[in-house]
């Protein structure tokens, strides 16, 4: 058992989940420094990047997320069947919240540019901070709840996919602020900026699991749904609007091994 290990083993459901969320968040913000010495990256560098962090949010959306959820639902209901159901019904639950915050918050996407009904009464920060909100806290979410049951590994397998897959999206999103005119400074506090949210949502999954854990499976699926959203609705779009699909879908790829070899060592 590894110092790390002991350590979170050590903390309580809450504290190991918010600590995580922490720890994975700040990623964002040590990924955008290299902004300071790289003003500019060619879009086919971004979109490899982002392809490879969408390779290991997907990886750790399914060995982190719906595996032990499959696992833990089947043995509440005493069926791999029932347990099955459950478990897409809080999938597809958690796809449709993230659906739904899409239509009623106004945000920004990264390269699309504004969605919002009636956006010229909100400042363009404002959105941008809505759109941390609406992309990130699904990931903070699924490190808090994935600490559930006492499984420190899968935790910590989960936490390191989402730290590694904020380092290249930090490094966009400052880029992308430099684009609109913000300091080398400031592009990287917006940048870390996700790593505030990303702790609010370990909170609000590790306060989840921990009143009870027979929520543990529901808050599993409903984190991975809403990761799934965002892969599919944001981050693989973005790889693909430039021509570079195939350098992206390779990326993806990279990702998903890169996930799937951190599930098997840290568990």
């Amino acid at each position: 058992m590894s110092a790390i290990t002991a350590y979170f083993q050590s903390l309580t459901l809450l504290q190991a989940g918010v600590l995580a969320s922490l720890i994975a968040g700040a990623a964002a913000g040590v990924g955008a420094l290299p902004v300071f010495f790289v003003r500019s990256a060619s879009t086919r560098v971004k979109d490899v990047l982002l392809g490879l962090a969408a390779g290991l949010m997907l990886g750790a959306t399914f060995f982190s997320l719906v595996f032990p959820a499959l696992e833990t639902a089947s043995g509440q209901v005493g069926s791999e069947t029932l347990g099955t159901l459950v478990v897409a019904a809080w999938i597809m639950g958690g796809g449709v919240l993230l659906w739904v915050a899409h239509r009623l918050l106004p945000h920004e996407h990264l390269v699309k540019g504004r969605e919002s009904a009636d956006h010229s009464r909100i400042r363009g920060v404002w959105l941008f901070v809505i759109a941390i909100a609406v992309h990130n806290f699904p990931e903070g979410l699924a490190v808090g709840v994935g600490f559930g049951g006492g499984d420190v590994g899968n935790g910590l397998a989960l936490t390191a996919a989402i730290f590694l897959q904020n380092l290249p999206e930090g490094f966009a999103v400052a880029l992308a602020m430099l684009t609109l005119g913000y300091t080398t400074p400031s592009a990287v506090m917006i940048a870390l900026a996700t790593g505030v949210i990303e702790t609010v949502g370990g909170f609000t999954g590790a306060g989840i699991v921990s009143l009870s854990a027979a929520l543990l499976p529901a808050a599993l699926a409903l984190a991975a749904g809403a990761m799934l959203f965002v892969i599919s609705h944001e981050v693989i779009p973005e790889t693909h609007r430039n021509g570079h699909e195939t350098a992206a879908t390779f990326g993806v790829m990279v990702g998903f091994v890169m996930m799937m070899f951190l599930d098997v060592a840290l568990a």
